[in-house]
C-alpha cells in the first residue's frame, strides 16, 4: 500500500474520531441522566464501482458503551 493511502486513511479516522468525541461529549451533556450510552460504529464501502464488481466486501462494525 503507497504512503499517500495510509496518509489518507489516518487522516479519515483521525477526523471521524474528533468529530465522533465532540458528538459523543455533547450528547451526554444534553442527557445528564445517563448512566452509560450504547454505541455502534460502522464502516461502511460508498464507492460507485459502476458496472463491476469489488472484490471482497468491506464492512467492519464496532459496538460498546461508554459508562459515566
Amino acid at each position: 500500500m503507497e504512503d499517500n493511502s495510509r496518509k489518507d486513511i489516518r487522516a479519515l479516522l483521525k477526523t471521524f474520531g474528533v468529530k465522533a468525541d465532540e458528538a459523543i461529549v455533547g450528547h451526554l451533556a444534553k442527557n445528564p441522566d445517563v448512566k452509560q450510552l450504547s454505541l455502534k460504529v460502522t464502516l461502511e464501502d460508498l464507492t460507485d464501482y459502476g458496472s463491476s464488481s469489488p472484490n471482497g466486501e468491506l464492512s467492519f462494525v464496532v459496538d460498546g458503551q461508554i459508562n459515566r
